[in-house]
């Protein structure tokens, strides 16, 4: 079983303290006694008289506001004060509760399901309709996409230093990596989406294959996913290509035109095979022959060797998390802590998804060149390739470098944000939602805790990236695909996330950050060694706070007298340099020592 961290009971004699304080920083909001600072381009729809019925200290009178981008709840007499404050975008579902004819204190309200872990409950009066307003205002901006409305990016004015939109040009990053070479060219051919509509216009292919050849090979290869390349290693030239399953279907169809194509990409670095990587079950794969799909198999692609990394699909990562939200919200039952996070599988298959990224990782650093897909090529493929390249590149580990890593894997090729997500869409059933950029994110922070001085960034930035994944203030992780951020004209009328981060890169930076360029960094991706992120899933539970690690609160308690020794420093040789001074120390004995001479210089040894 994994060393899950055990849930720590905060003791403090505020209880909404830590989760009040959490939202306040994140969204860095100016609290006023009923109301809060908005956004620019944020306006307020509704205020209204409620009961917050609150899972930890029972009901709250207040009042709710809501504007066309949160929902933002005050206690009106409560000591200590409780506070919400949640992006609409974060809101998944809202349903009423209770009828007219309910029975019962506070039987008659809302209740709200959120995409980030928590669920909210109020409560009103019920005669007069009084919830008929409230629930259709928040019905509407909560969903605005089912009611012909734009979503908030769209609306907001606000303005940073950085733009985030420059962050990920793709020419610079194949150029960084050492590309175009003589066996990788650049092409063009997908400049207009006619390639594959789900691709980004720029791609790297086998120097040897034609234009036409990758139009052959994309009509055997699903939505038109053909193999191209993520990433090449500088010494060895091994690289790893990524694309969709083959279209084999049940009657065993082949394409001589996509065995060559693969038999190219072998070549291309000398190796005597080339290894697939098929993320899905064995099962699985077999099972997609029946609506068309299917794998590489032994006797058509002779050069080849498949492995499959028996990753499940997003229906099970869907329902893994489910389960998991059913036992960390709203209590956390300790006493049968462990079975119940094993229950949930949720560690186990973040397990399965790093353990296939290490073997990607091991193959490419042993020489040889790797295929990775899945069934369509943009869920458990960008998982893969992504956390592979965190291991093999230190560039994709610093703050900016990882920037470009999400919208290179993620963003760029297509990870279905929209469907995924649900943005601004009240289909809270959608059988395409699933978690699995949630689940991406955790294994970052996974390899986070067990190399705490690799990343330049911290969990900070972790954080920050799933909750704009669902607010839709930013432009970064809305619509599927790039063809479909290029019609709704993202990069022009929305801000980027990162133009928000960049502007306060401090705010997200690893004080333990040590560059190793060459190092590759295997985790261990076992059971044991795996944690629970009770930072995040467990957050709005005001009784549980992780514990500080006490080498980091001794680190920063060094920084800080660090700061405040160069600071007096600095003011004795300001003092020195003064004509005061100068005159003081031409009347003292010569051999007195000036000012500076008597500081003790701080260092901070690891």
């Amino acid at each position: 079983m994994a060393s899950a961290s055990i849930p720590v009971y905060n003791r403090s004699n505020n209880p909404l303290e830590n989760s009040s304080s959490q939202n306040a920083s994140r969204e860095s909001l100016k609290m006023e006694p009923l109301a809060v600072t908005l956004l620019p381009g944020e306006e307020r729809v509704i205020d209204k008289d409620i009961m917050y019925i609150c899972p930890f200290s029972g009901p709250v009178k207040g009042k709710v506001f809501i504007t066309n981008y949160r929902l933002y709840f005050k206690s009106a007499d409560a000591d200590p004060s409780v506070t919400l404050n949640v992006p609409l975008g974060a809101i998944g579902r809202v349903e009423k509760m209770g009828g007219a004819s309910s029975r019962g204190e506070n039987s008659y309200g809302l209740d709200i399901t959120c995409k980030d872990m928590r669920n909210l409950r109020f409560a009103l009066k019920q005669e007069g309709h009084s919830r008929r307003d409230i629930f259709d205002i928040l019905f509407r901006y909560a969903f605005p996409l089912s009611h012909g409305l734009l979503l908030f990016a769209y609306l907001s004015q606000e303005k940073y230093e950085e733009n985030g939109w420059s962050v990920y040009k793709p020419m610079e990053e194949f150029r960084r990596q050492g590309l175009p070479t003589d066996k990788w060219r650049i092409t063009f051919i997908n400049d207009s989406y006619e390639l594959c509509d789900t691709y980004p216009t720029i791609l790297v292919v086998p120097f040897k294959a034609t234009e036409e050849d990758l139009r052959k090979v994309s009509t055997f290869r699903s939505r038109g996913r053909i193999p191209v390349l993520s990433w090449i290693h500088r010494e060895n030239q091994a690289v790893i290509c990524r694309c969709s399953q083959p279209l084999v279907g049940m009657s065993g169809k082949r394409n001589k035109d996509d065995e060559r194509y693969l038999d190219v990409i072998r070549e291309a670095n000398g190796t005597a095979k080339l290894t697939i990587y098929d993320a899905r079950p064995s099962v699985n794969a077999v099972a997609n022959k029946a609506t068309g799909g299917g794998y590489e198999g032994d006797d058509t692609y002779q050069n080849a060797e498949l492995v499959f990394l028996d990753i499940h699909n997003i229906h099970v990562m869907r329902e893994s998390l489910k389960k998991l939200k059913d036992i960390v919200y709203p209590n956390v039952e300790e006493s049968h802590w462990l079975s119940s996070l094993e229950s949930t599988h949720w560690l186990e298959h973040i397990k399965l998804v790093l353990s296939g990224a290490i073997q990607v990782a091991d193959k490419i650093s042993g020489g040889n060149s790797v295929v990775v897909h899945c069934s369509d090529g943009w869920d458990r493929t960008a998982q893969l390739t992504s956390l592979a390249m965190l291991m093999l590149d230190s560039h994709y580990r610093t703050l900016r470098g990882f920037q470009v890593l999400l919208e290179k894997e993620w963003i760029s090729f297509g990870h279905k944000f929209a469907s995924r997500i649900g943005h601004g869409d009240k289909n809270h059933a959608d059988q395409d939602r699933s978690p699995i950029f949630v689940q991406f994110i955790d294994c970052v922070w996974q390899m986070t805790k067990q190399f705490p001085t690799a990343f330049e960034f911290n969990e900070r930035l972790l954080m920050t990236i799933l909750d704009h994944l669902f607010s839709c203030r930013f432009g970064t992780f809305l619509y599927n695909c790039e063809s479909a951020r290029d019609t709704n004209e993202v990069r022009s009328k929305t801000v980027s996330l990162w133009s928000l981060v960049n502007s306060d890169s401090t705010s997200y930076l690893n004080p333990f950050y040590t560059p190793e360029s060459s190092r590759v960094l295997y985790p261990v991706a076992s059971m044991r060694h795996l944690e629970l992120w009770v930072t995040y899933y467990i957050r709005w539970n005001p009784r549980i706070r992780q514990q500080q690690s006490p080498v980091e609160q001794r680190y920063m308690e060094l920084l800080a007298l660090r700061d405040e020794y160069l600071k007096k420093l600095e003011e004795l040789q300001l003092t020195d340099s003064s004509p005061n001074s100068s005159h003081l120390s031409n009347s003292s004995a010569p051999n007195t020592a000036s000012p500076t001479q008597h500081i003790t210089h701080l260092h901070t040894p690891f």
